[in-house]
């Protein structure tokens, strides 16, 4: 922990207000300037836009995950084959899955040609998008990548805490006449709060950090540029480490800031 985190973390938070020369090793204490750069800089708050609206994606996966660990819970023959088929995409490489995926996209994918069997685009060239070509669909198709690669790890979760509940208790709510709605709110959610703080928490931090989706699917271009793809460009391609460091403070500080609110929602009030 000490070499592979606190030090890192201390190291990028000193590298964060001075210049780093890559030659020498050195730094150049700046003090704030980098800090002043990007609370000026457009191309940045656009990133931490995109980021921040990147979080549209953790209310649908962690509902979704939800729902799929409560259908999966049920003793019924050939769950176990439905836990693994929805775990499947956890484990398998982003790369290689965006190879897949960029062909679901393309203009003649998968994707196209469903909305056009639905009637929903014409048929033919008229009807062919360019699903993350196109600023105004991009983000939300690398959203959708991300909800399918990780709705079977939230599952998972949520499905160790539905079985640490004990069946008695939903056993005396139904003999007190409790419908499947009540049951789910009254005490399936309360009694997995614990683990829906644990997933919201992680599902955010992820999506504010979202780059490996946005770099093999992408590369940041048609609107898809994030916060933390700036900052590997930053660090990567200029060869800025301070400002890297600096905007990486500023991305830890909305994460930070964003588990506050979720441990005032979901924490215990005692």
């Amino acid at each position: 922990m000490g070499i592979f985190t606190f030090w890192p973390v201390a190291f990028n938070t000193y590298l964060a207000f001075g210049n780093y020369d890559l030659g020498s090793g050195h730094v150049t204490w700046n003090n704030f300037e980098h800090f002043k750069y990007l609370y000026k800089e457009e191309l940045f708050h656009h990133a931490l836009k995109n980021s921040l609206l990147y979080l549209l994606i953790v209310p649908v996966i962690q509902i979704s995950a939800l729902v799929v660990a409560k259908l999966v819970n049920n003793k019924l023959p050939g769950m176990t084959m439905f836990r693994a088929i929805y775990y499947i995409p956890v484990i398998a490489a982003v790369s290689i899955a965006a190879v897949v995926w960029q062909n679901v996209y393309k203009y003649d994918g998968i994707l196209t040609w469903f909305f056009q069997m639905i009637h929903v685009l014409p048929e033919g060239v008229d009807g062919q998008i360019d699903w993350i070509g196109n600023p105004d669909t991009a983000l939300y198709m690398v959203m959708v990548f991300t909800f399918w690669k990780g709705i079977g790890y939230y599952m998972v979760l949520y499905l160790a805490g539905l079985q640490a509940i004990s069946p008695e208790i939903e056993e005396a709510a139904i003999l007190d006449g409790a419908n499947a709605w009540q049951r789910f709110w009254k005490i399936t959610v309360p009694l997995v709060k614990p683990t829906i703080l644990l997933c919201t928490l992680l599902s955010t931090i992820a999506a504010i950090k979202s780059f490996q989706e946005v770099m093999v699917l992408t590369k940041g271009q048609a609107d898809t540029y994030t916060a933390l793809y700036y900052v590997i460009d930053q660090a990567f391609r200029n060869y800025n480490f301070g400002r890297a460091a600096a905007a990486g403070l500023v991305v830890t500080f909305f994460c930070m800031i964003l588990a506050i609110i979720q441990f005032r929602f979901f924490g215990d009030k005692n």
